[in-house]
């Protein structure tokens, strides 16, 4: 340093205990953070896979192979790989299907292009041949997609189901895709047409007896309320009855937990009791003039009420979950009442047959054959509790590939088919450009081989070998050529074996890779702030106590 120059000022930009990394290195620590991730899920991958058995810290196991539950449950801590958990609940949450696709495909896209970032290559550049190749694969997706034919509706419906076993073949319920795609696909077209909400179909669980006992009610069901005295001298089986659905408490409520009155004499106070009983006579008694026979409230029914009914013959529930008696308005029709005066006829909705039934050690109200039937109710069985939950998840997926495969009618053929044919498509026309980007491409087409590549290693079958045999079908021109786990030769015409996915589910999960593995590439620096620090607890506390601490905090301890 010269003589006479003043010392130049330290500049202190972050609070102290900020830990910034950044670099060439910070993005490599990303993609590696990614790359653990998709090492978890890629044994669930394809027929053959694996299942997660995954325990909280509360103890609760879960057992799964659907990629997006996995995540959630793994509750990753790490900001990069966090962007794969995001794709993959966008992923479900779109197309409900390939969750586990999405994530290994940005995994390995990122792989892929590992060695071009430690030689050097600007991200921007990679990023740049992503999009080009993404768009390449979208369009060449557009163009080979089959149209399903909707005019013929046996056709059409044969069709659907095998979509629905494609999906399942992967699942817990794969021994049983026949009997479960039938259900499925009854329930979607049980649904308005126009508008598939799969939230109107409804999942009940009821532990005990096997997967086919599960049962498909065309209308609602839902579990016996709590009910009281009186309950079980009404009628459990009507036909064609009228249903009215209210919004009103029909109860005898305590004095004291309502009002305070002061009063001078007995006969005032006997006056104020016998006035609470006309009040709700006189909604019983407007109720019973309706005609209805079939009386379900959100709010309680009490003792009084039920016994009443009871003597007339009408069947009441209260405390009916909202979005259970909101599908009973849709299936049957009439409109939810706040008030029980002036209720007429168009208020109250009908169904072909209500009824009170046994299934398994729970009893269900059955509202079948309704009226205005856009709703139905699937009553899942199984042995343990884990298992129902993931049955559950697998007809949740099965649904969404239905409902995307009715709404836009393309498929495209499954088992890593498609990804074959793509990384063909893209490698070809990689040869016709120049520079960085021809390697760019080569990678993007190298990386959707990671499909058929993982179904093989599930499967226990020789990827290499069998790769071989696809590149070698899909140059001839055999586009529809997948990966066949049964099969001796561990090749087929999957289009021709009907395993069929909605072209939608494909496009959706490249084009969600290619996002997340550009947004991830973008990154290069990491700032995490310093962990804040409870002054009660002091600095000396574990990991863990100051939350604790506030959690303990009892009604005595004074806050600070």
């Amino acid at each position: 340093m010269q003589r006479g120059l003043p010392m130049q000022p330290t500049v202190v930009l972050l609070k102290e205990g900020t830990d910034t990394s950044q670099g060439k290195g910070q993005l490599l620590s990303n993609i590696s953070a990614c790359l653990a991730i998709s090492e978890t899920l890629a044994s669930t991958l394809g027929p053959r896979g694996m299942d997660k058995l995954i325990v909280n810290d509360r103890g609760e196991a879960q057992i799964t192979n659907d990629g997006a539950t996995i995540l959630k449950l793994l509750e990753i801590v790490h900001p990069a790989a966090r962007t794969l958990v995001d794709i993959a609940r966008a992923q479900d949450a779109e197309v409900g299907d390939g969750t586990t696709s999405v994530v290994l495909l940005a995994a390995q896209l990122l792989k892929e292009v590992r060695n071009y970032i430690e030689e050097g290559v600007s991200p921007h550049i990679i990023m740049k041949g992503f999009r080009q190749a993404a768009q390449l694969a979208v369009k060449r997706i557009e163009e080979i997609q089959v149209t399903i034919d909707k005019s013929d509706s046996e056709e059409f419906r044969a069709l659907l189901i095998k979509c629905a076993s494609t999906s399942m073949s992967s699942k817990l319920i794969h021994s049983e895709k026949p009997f479960f795609s039938n259900m499925v696909v009854d329930a979607i077209l049980c649904l308005d047409q126009d508008d598939l909400n799969e939230n109107l179909i409804g999942v009940k669980k009821v532990a005990g007896g096997g997967m086919q006992d599960s049962l498909l009610i065309r209308g609602v069901a839902f579990k016996k309320t709590f009910t009281y005295a009186g309950a079980e001298q009404q009628p459990k089986l009507f036909k064609d009855p009228l249903i009215l659905s209210l919004n009103v408490e029909l109860e005898l409520k305590a004095e004291k937990d309502n009002a305070e009155v002061r009063i001078d004499q007995v006969s005032d106070y006997q006056a104020i009791v016998d006035a609470e009983w006309e009040i709700i006579y006189r909604k019983l008694d407007a109720i019973e003039k309706t005609g209805a026979k079939v009386v379900l409230s959100k709010l309680p029914i009490g003792d009084l009420a039920t016994q009443w009914f009871a003597d007339r013959d009408i069947f009441c529930a209260g405390r009916v979950p909202a979005s259970d008696l909101q599908r009973v308005v849709q299936a049957v029709g009439g409109s939810i009442q706040s008030t029980c005066s002036d209720i007429r006829r168009e208020h109250l909705g009908t169904c072909g047959t209500f009824e009170e039934k046994q299934i398994g050690g729970e009893r269900y109200n059955l509202f079948e054959e309704c009226s205005k039937a856009k709703t139905c109710t699937l009553i899942l069985r199984g042995g343990a509790e884990q298992f129902i939950e993931e049955v559950e998840r697998s007809l949740h997926d099965a649904i969404m590939v239905v409902k995307r495969a009715v709404k836009n009618g393309e498929v495209v053929a499954g088992g890593g088919a498609v990804e074959m044919g793509l990384s063909a498509h893209i490698r070809k026309h990689a040869f016709s450009i120049p520079g960085k980007l021809q390697l760019v491409h080569m990678a993007f087409a190298k990386a959707l081989e990671i499909i058929p590549r993982q179904i093989c290693d599930n499967a226990g079958l020789d990827s290499t070998d069998i790769l071989n045999k696809l590149r070698m079908r899909h140059a001839n021109g055999h586009i529809w050529f997948g990966v066949d786990v049964d099969g001796p030769e561990g090749v087929r015409d999957n289009m021709e074996a009907f395993v069929w996915e909605p072209s939608l589910v494909k496009i959706n999960a490249i084009n969600s890779a290619t996002e997340a593995a550009s947004l991830i590439l973008s990154v290069d620096e990491t700032v995490r702030g310093p962990q804040s620090e409870n002054p009660a607890a002091g600095p000396s506390m574990p990991p863990g106590a100051a939350q604790r601490a506030l959690r303990g905090r009892g009604r005595g301890m004074p806050r600070r």
